[in-house]
């Protein structure tokens, strides 16, 4: 497999006022040609990284950052 940081991948930066969120995107969305559905399988896939994010180690470590 290529290395990560070798591939030119789309990315998206979206911020709200307590989060700043750079976003590289790996899957090929482009078999998906409804734009509506596209949207809305990305969509999906990001709700579940954050539910996947949230049960692990590292999300503890970072909310530690607080203390």
């Amino acid at each position: 497999m290529e290395d990560i940081d070798n591939l030119l991948l789309p990315e998206i930066n979206l911020e709200t006022d307590d989060i700043i969120m750079n976003i590289a995107v790996k899957k090929d969305y482009s078999q998906i040609e409804d734009l509506a559905e596209r949207k809305k399988e990305f969509i999906n896939d990001l709700k579940e990284f954050i539910e996947e994010f949230g049960q692990t180690q590292e999300s503890l470590e970072f909310m530690e950052y607080y203390d």
